[in-house]
């Protein structure tokens, strides 16, 4: 009998929906405290995962969520440049 392959779920921090890993954008708080969306879903580091969807991305903005997830106080600066590189890779 064959094994079927165990497909990841991750949730979503703005809509908490369950979805696969592979769906997601993956945000990363690294040792140095630093915050970015890691394409490759390797690097090392405390990850957050968000829809590959617009309104998820403006949630995050809006409700400030990679405070609560990190708990850390983030800099406008890192929403805009995660909302800027989302919404220029669409492009």
């Amino acid at each position: 009998m064959p094994k079927t392959k165990k497909i990841p779920l991750r949730m979503c921090i703005a809509c908490r929906e369950l979805k696969e890993k592979r769906d997601m954008l993956r945000i990363v708080k690294n040792a140095q405290g630093e915050i970015f969306i890691d394409y490759t879903s390797k690097a090392a580091g405390r990850g957050a995962y968000i829809c590959d969807n617009p309104d998820c991305i403006k949630k995050l903005k809006k409700q400030r969520l990679i405070n609560k997830v990190f708990s850390c106080e983030v800099p406008e600066e890192v929403y805009a440049r995660i909302e800027e590189e989302y919404f220029g890779k669409k492009s």
